[in-house]
């Protein structure tokens, strides 16, 4: 599968492997739709070790089948079935097709912008039914996007993009709940906590303290909570309105929207440290992300 990442693919035809893909790059994600011959294909640990650009993707076939192997699970997926992998862990899928080639849909987004990998984690190679419910949505979103690419402006990917993420969210949040819905109560809370942060965090009155009172549980063990996950929850905060507002920023869309406007809808309210967050995060100011996002812009026009 084509991928930002290398893989290692196996052809099992005399012809050697024939691909054709039709690729859509939206940002905060990018869709793939591949028309290939039978194969394998490989990520083996060697390869992540050499390069893991941190990704979690999301495919299903619309022709033929498919067999995904991550973590010791292995999803064997129809037309429309889907699972989830990981571009950090070893990953083996199996293309087959019959009579025509193999036609199948292909997301990915980077980790830092899933909701919660923990969830993410516990679906990886999990075989999800795209044609019903949350799912489906996202298949029929997807398939749309690949089938009517001409139809769209380049001001459109940005927020074809934070779509594609969002509905990615909703069906990793969908269906880890269903896999530990016999768990206990105390395995849901993180989860329950980081849905809750998800939801409020315009609101500058976000923090440890506001997020422990709303779930009845003390400071400190909020703490704890996330420190067995190895983040902290103040800057994971902040990472996450970080992200938020470099997506607004990078928004053709939003161009005439003031930067400190931008800033206050994710929970900044004093500009200056939302400058010196910015720039510790990626390197340059926020007016200097913009500028260059909107210059590099496809057919941007003034």
């Amino acid at each position: 599968m084509t991928s930002a990442h290398p893989m290692r693919v196996v052809s099992d035809g005399p012809q050697g492997f024939q691909a054709t893909v039709r690729a859509l790059d939206l940002g905060a994600a990018d869709v793939v739709e591949l028309t290939c011959s039978p194969a394998e294909v490989r990520r083996p640990l060697p390869l992540i070790r050499a390069q893991d650009p941190g990704l979690y993707s999301v495919v299903f076939p619309l022709r033929g089948r498919l067999v995904v192997d991550q973590v010791g699970r292995r999803a064997e997926l129809g037309e429309r079935d889907l699972a989830v992998y990981d571009s950090g862990r070893p990953l083996r899928v199996r293309i087959t097709a019959e009579e025509r080639p193999a036609r199948l849909v292909r997301a990915q987004v980077p980790r830092t912008l899933v909701a919660h990998p923990e969830q993410a984690d516990r679906v990886l190679a999990v075989p999800l039914s795209g044609r019903s419910g949350v799912a489906a949505l996202l298949t029929e979103y997807l398939v749309r996007l690949t089938t009517d690419s001409g139809a769209y402006r380049p001001a459109d990917a940005p927020r074809l993009g934070g779509i594609t993420v969002d509905l990615l969210n909703a069906v990793i949040a969908h269906h880890a709940a269903m896999e530990t819905a016999d768990g206990l109560p105390q395995r849901a809370l993180l989860p329950r906590i980081k849905e809750y942060v998800w939801r409020h965090l315009h609101d500058p009155e976000l923090s440890p303290r506001s997020i422990a009172a709303a779930h009845h549980i003390s400071v400190s063990h909020l703490h704890r909570l996330f420190q067995s996950q190895g983040i902290a929850v103040s800057s994971w905060i902040r990472r996450l309105r970080l992200e938020r507002a470099r997506r607004d920023l990078g928004d053709p869309a939003l161009d005439a929207v003031p930067i400190h406007r931008i800033a206050t809808r994710w929970g900044f309210n004093d500009h200056a440290t939302f400058t010196r967050a910015f720039r510790a995060a990626y390197g340059l100011a926020p007016s200097d992300h913009r500028r260059r996002a909107l210059e590099s812009a496809p057919n941007r026009t003034s």
